[in-house]
């Protein structure tokens, strides 16, 4: 954790701080954080459902900031609840397929051979299925809940990481320090765990940003065919269908919140990735190892 720390808030913040685009994103990333924690919280679950038949499709207004949608309820209520689960999801995701990936990768590079073709052979035939078709095979066939949306979009978004994981661990094996613990002694999980995952931090902080808007647009290309959450929950993949579906009637601002929400998340991930992209880089450029 204190390696992480480190990389995080003495590299990688140091370069956000320079970085006036990293800057602003790390701030509109935040404040949406705080909007969508913050506001469901201090409302009841029927509120959200609540129909105002009196102001049905009613354009934004003081009483309804993101305006109503065609039922009458409260748009600005519902955008902020669904950024909570899309955003949930995609953050619950990315941590759970970077642990399993960094683990499945560390192991298959370090002890190669046999190990390493078993293991990355599995990860060829993962490859080989496709993504999307997988996902919405399973959401077919085993119905649409949120658990199983989060396993579904898991089960190949960890490949990624597995396979940088593995390529910096068969460089990183042959270097003097992890030959000197063999020496001592050091068994090869404490070779792995205490000398090799110390060095890929960075690259797993950086594969971790990467795979959120990956798994954020997957959730909302999901929500949008109807493959994804079910009320009482909803993501802004079902608010943007439901938006698509009455523009024609003029109701543009259905649909623009929720596309506004998600294009400001995607396009903040983007360049707050790019800043610890570049702070990694700018270490590696002066090869430093950590014993």
């Amino acid at each position: 954790m204190q390696i992480a720390r480190k990389f995080f808030i003495d590299i990688a913040g140091e370069k956000i701080v320079k970085n006036k685009i990293a800057l602003v994103s790390f701030f509109v990333l935040f404040f949406i954080f705080i909007l969508i924690i913050f506001i469901p919280m201090c409302f009841s679950e029927w509120q959200y459902a609540e129909m105002d038949f009196f102001s049905i499709a009613s354009h934004p207004c003081l009483s309804h900031p993101f305006g109503t949608d065609h039922l009458g309820r409260d748009l600005a209520l519902r955008v902020f609840q669904a950024g909570r689960y899309t955003l949930g999801l995609a953050l619950g995701v990315a941590l759970a397929s970077s642990i399993f990936g960094t683990i499945y990768g560390l192991i298959s590079g370090f002890f190669s051979g046999k190990t390493d073709t078993i293991m990355m052979g599995i990860v060829d035939v993962l490859y080989a299925i496709p993504f999307l078709f997988l996902a919405i095979l399973l959401l077919t066939v085993f119905g649409n809940n949120y658990g199983l949306l989060l396993v579904a979009i898991a089960c190949v978004s960890w490949l990624d990481v597995a396979k940088i994981v593995r390529g910096q661990t068969l460089v990183l094996k042959e270097k003097e320090f992890v030959q000197a613990a063999h020496i001592s002694g050091v068994k090869p999980f404490g070779i792995i765990f205490g000398h090799i995952f110390k060095n890929l931090i960075g690259y797993i902080l950086i594969f971790t940003t990467l795979t959120i808007p990956n798994v954020l647009s997957l959730t909302v290309f999901l929500g949008f065919l109807g493959l994804g959450m079910q009320p009482p929950m909803i993501g802004w993949g079902e608010l943007i269908s439901d938006g698509v579906q009455y523009l024609s009637l003029g109701y543009w601002w259905i649909l623009f919140f929720p596309a506004l929400f998600l294009c400001l998340s995607l396009v903040s991930i983007y360049f707050l990735n790019n800043s610890i992209r570049d702070a990694l880089l700018a270490r590696d450029s002066k090869s430093r190892y950590i014993m």
